[in-house]
C-alpha cells in the first residue's frame, strides 16, 4: 500500500512524528510537504493529496494542519475524496469502516502524538465493510 503524507507548517511537527513511527513500523510515507515551519497555504497542501489520491499515485493520504478541520475542508471539495477528521478511537475506526475515508487528518496543534499515532493505527487496521447502504452512499457523494 502506497501512502502519502503532507502538512502545512501548522502540521509539520505531528508529520514528522507520523512519519518516523511509520518509518519503524516498516511504512515508508511519501512526503509531499510542506518541508519547514515557514508558513504556507492549507488549501494548496489538500490540492496536492486530492490530486495524488484522485490519481492513483497513492492509496491512502494523511494530512496534518493546525486544527485538521482547514485542511479536511479543502480536501473534500475534491470530487472522489474522503478525508476524515480523526479525534477518537470511534471515529478513526467508523471512518474507513463505513465511508471508506482515502485521507486521514489530524490537527498539529489540537491533538497529542500519542492520540494521531493510535487513531491512526486504528484507521490503517480497519476495513471498509463494503455493506451495500455504505457502496450506495459513497456513490452518492461523487455525483
Amino acid at each position: 500500500m502506497k501512502i502519502a503524507i503532507a502538512s502545512d507548517h501548522g502540521g509539520f511537527e505531528r508529520k514528522a512524528d507520523i512519519i518516523e513511527y511509520c518509518a519503524k513500523k516498516g511504512l515508508v510515507l511519501e512526503d509531499l510537504g510542506t518541508h519547514n515551519t515557514d508558513s504556507c497555504d492549507y488549501p494548496l497542501i489538500a490540492d496536492k493529496m486530492a490530486d495524488y489520491i484522485v490519481n492513483k499515485k497513492a492509496d491512502l493520504g494523511i494530512l496534518v494542519c493546525g486544527s485538521g478541520i482547514g485542511i479536511s475542508i479543502a480536501a473534500n471539495r475534491h470530487k472522489g475524496i474522503r478525508a476524515a477528521l480523526l479525534y477518537n478511537e470511534q471515529v478513526a475506526a467508523l471512518a474507513k469502516e463505513h465511508n471508506n475515508a482515502n485521507i486521514a487528518v489530524f490537527g498539529g496543534r489540537t491533538q497529542s502524538k500519542e492520540e494521531v499515532l493510535k487513531y491512526l493505527d486504528i484507521f490503517l487496521a480497519t476495513p471498509f465493510s463494503n455493506g451495500e447502504r455504505h457502496i450506495r452512499r459513497i456513490e452518492q457523494l461523487d455525483n
